[in-house]
């Protein structure tokens, strides 16, 4: 599976938001966390479902969101 596959959206789960593999852990929650500060390393101890590309796949979809040309009117 490679990085941008582990990103997905369902309308019905976590209000569409952005999750790791489907699973109710949104990216958002994964780039708060590094962004308070909590290492990758605690953040694969407290969610035993995560593996370390899905860390890296947060933030892939960060950077090339934060990125995103914007037409101005």
């Amino acid at each position: 599976m490679n990085l941008e596959t582990r990103i997905t959206y369902n309308p019905l789960q976590c209000g569409g938001k952005p999750c790791v593999r489907g699973m109710r852990i949104r990216v958002s929650d994964i780039l708060q966390m590094l962004g308070e500060g909590i290492s990758s390393k605690e953040i694969l101890q407290d969610f035993p479902d995560l593996v370390p590309e899905d860390i890296q796949a947060c933030l892939l979809y960060a950077a090339r969101r934060v990125n995103l040309e914007r037409l101005a009117a």
